[in-house]
């Protein structure tokens, strides 16, 4: 069979298809894309995350004009949808894919499908599907699911609601009707389509635009690697277009990275021209100590502790510079090798987070000279090094405490979905400030300064009937500025071997201040974690200076952890949120080597979805973008936001920083294997 030539495109509802229908093929696996496409004074907005290989998911925001049955003339809507290949294509078999659209929303895009495509030649693509829901809206005909049970040949009615109600009742329900279309790679830029779709447009129609056909015609063509404009005819009587930006985590700009190279490992003369040993003088660890601080300063890690005995040194390190905590392990042995006497054969390196001691690695010199250009040298390194709880508590130099830092960075506050005004955002300053008097100890405090933007714009206020522990996010927007967003005194501690403390008090995040105190059990080479937080709070002032409101809460859960490996993370946090509500919230993530982070997460509580609100329950998206990605120089730095449909008091979490677990994983045995890969670069 000849190697395909044909790309597989985004539909106008953000997912694999062909202009407004789905196919079964699947996009690059990590992909992240944004479509945005309008026609007929509708637009949607949807951003697709290859979860895997197989599975996609979608995120879409749509704006429709003259929709009927949602009560306005401008209907705003939310919604969510998968889409999965079951089968490859393979010789005679084509690609096969199910989906479901709308699951979680509104109803008003519900549908779901079965799809099959297949590959002839290099450059034609043929695509057949079954659909039901919205897909089955012209030409349908009794669903053949009802052979298996008579349930599924009637599909439940359902009237656009305020949306996030799982209708698990109406899949593959009802009536189903067949669609299809095929694609031409006209030339390695453009690629033309055309389909049939069964599409009704029940609320669109006729206040929208006259149906006048089932067919469709497009046009693509790839501006550039990642990007593509689209232009369709649309039902026979619409023109509309598409743009699609998309980008993969796992293919950085700068694809080996800007890092200055480490210094090369320095191997000891023979053993018979050795200078004799002696037991190392206080002169001579002061001297030793002060070059391998300067040494490790510049190659971006700090030095906090250091001791030397006759034949071993063990140096405690904070990584300040690198994504991966194996790349400063490995240059710390480089300098090491380069900076201790000859006699010392085994290297203690000690990795630390908030003043804790963390991971212990204990490498041989001898490795590290005879691995340094070796083939297998990666791996074999990490094999031979032993990776162990670290003892503590901290052992630093004298010169380490006290310390103060401050930075001055700008700040972009974004704000989505308000259908007055979708977009806000505020763009301002941001000083940062901490002092560490001692191991474990910081005080930090932000404050921010908005220079331009829009969010005091804002004038729906809220109806929320529950404690308005979020809601009122628009009057501390208002009247925060200038404001403090946190200020704080945190205190990070190791009780046991596998055993991590936080106790935090002041002002913890944007709307709330008081104690949070927690405990996480985290062995070094374990994929599963525990933790437990309990926190009392009192909700701040609006203009989020130094006073308190009257509303007040104790809050905490309980958290179970797993790292599922391939970057995917799982979690699970049961217990009171800020409203005084019960119930649970499970996350699930996927982290790439270089620090891309993309997730989702939901929660529900024991509020009935109609006390909720619209929504019915809090949901959404995250994701953490790293600034080395994009600039190719080493730094732990990232922009990390949270997508939120809409923001209610149901299910709110408090907001504190430095959380345990997000310090302590990425420095043990799993983290380390997952970027060893780095340990020599």
């Amino acid at each position: 069979m000849a190697q395909s030539e044909i790309e597989t495109g985004y539909n106008s509802y953000g997912y694999p298809g062909l202009i407004e229908m789905p196919v079964a093929t699947s996009r690059p696996d990590g992909e992240l894309a944004f479509t945005t496409s309008s026609f007929a004074g509708q637009t949607r907005n949807t951003l697709t995350f290859q979860i895997t290989p197989r599975l996609s998911g979608s995120f879409r925001y749509s704006v429709l004009d003259n929709a009927t049955g949602g009560g306005q003339a401008t209907l705003y809507d939310r919604s969510f949808s998968l889409h999965y290949r079951l089968v490859d294509e393979a010789g005679s078999w084509p690609a096969v894919a199910v989906g479901l659209n709308d699951f979680l929303g509104t109803g008003v895009y519900a549908s779901e499908y079965l799809v099959a495509t297949k590959t002839v030649g290099s450059r034609l693509r043929f695509t057949a599907g079954l659909g039901w829901g919205r897909l089955a809206g012209v030409g349908g005909f009794t669903n053949p699911l009802g052979i298996i049970d008579d349930s599924f040949e009637t599909r439940p009615q359902r009237d656009v609601g305020q949306g996030g109600d799982v209708e698990t009742g109406q899949w593959f329900q009802g009536d189903a009707a067949l669609f299809g279309g095929v694609e031409w790679q006209a030339t390695d830029r453009l690629s033309l389509s055309a389909e049939y779709s069964p599409d009704a447009y029940p609320r669109e129609t006729p206040a929208a635009f006259e149906r006048a056909s089932r067919l469709n015609f497009g046009a693509t063509y790839r501006i550039a690697p990642g990007m593509a404009l689209s232009a369709n005819y649309l039902y026979g009587s619409e023109f509309g277009l598409q743009f699609t930006a998309a980008l993969n985590p796992k293919s950085p700009p700068h694809h080996a990275g800007r890092e200055p190279a480490p210094p090369p490992v320095l191997a000891r003369p023979a053993p018979a021209s050795a200078p004799l040993s002696w037991p190392a003088a206080v002169e001579e660890k002061n001297g030793l100590r002060a070059g391998l601080e300067e040494a490790l300063a510049a190659q971006g890690v700090r030095l906090h502790g250091f001791t030397l005995a006759q034949d071993s040194v063990r140096v405690e390190i904070e990584n300040t510079t690198y994504p991966q905590e194996a790349q400063a392990v490995g240059r710390t042995a480089r300098v090491l090798t380069r900076r201790m006497p000859g006699r010392v054969d085994q290297f203690v390196i000690v990795s630390m987070a908030e003043g804790v001691p963390v991971t212990q690695l204990r490498i041989r010199r001898e490795d590290m000279e005879t691995l340094a250009h070796a083939f297998d040298g990666s791996w074999e390194s990490f094999a031979r090094t032993r990776i162990t709880s670290a003892p503590g508590p901290a052992q630093p130099t004298p010169a380490r405490y006290p310390r103060f830092d401050w930075k001055l960075k700008p700040y972009l506050s974004p704000s989505l979905f308000d259908p007055d005004n979708p977009v806000r955002a505020d763009f301002g300053a941001q000083l940062d400030a901490s002092f560490q008097p001692s191991p474990g100890l910081e005080f930090s405090g932000s404050l921010r300064k908005k220079v331009v933007g829009n969010l005091d714009d804002a004038t729906r206020q809220s109806n929320s009937v529950l404690p308005r522990v979020r809601s009122d996010f628009t009057r501390y927007d208002k009247e925060g500025d200038p404001a403090i967003t946190h200020l704080t005194g945190a205190y990070y501690f190791k009780p046991g071997r596998d055993l991590y403390g936080r106790v935090t008090v002041g002002y913890l995040e944007q709307m709330f201040g008081g104690i949070s105190s927690e405990l996480l059990w985290k062995p070094v080479d374990s994929p599963f974690a525990l933790g437990v937080e309990a926190n009392y709070v009192k909700q701040r002032d609006f203009d989020q200076l130094f006073g308190f409101r009257g509303y007040e809460v104790a809050t905490g859960h309980v958290s179970a952890y797993w790292d599922m490996g391939n970057g995917f993370h799982a979690q699970i946090d049961a217990g009171r949120y800020l409203a005084g509500d019960w119930g649970a919230t499970f996350s699930l993530d996927r982290e790439f080597a270089n620090g891309w982070k993309i997730g989702a997460f939901a929660t529900l509580t024991d509020v009935p979805f109609s006390t909720f609100g619209e929504g019915s329950f809090d949901k959404g998206l995250r994701i953490t973008v790293p600034i080395s990605w994009l600039t190719g120089e080493p730094t732990k730095t990232g922009y990390a936001t949270t997508i939120r449909p809409l923001t209610r008091d149901g299910g709110a979490r408090l907001r504190v920083r430095d959380r345990l677990y997000q310090r302590v994983r990425p420095l043990q045995k799993p983290a380390l294997q997952e970027g060893w890969g780095r340990f020599w670069r």
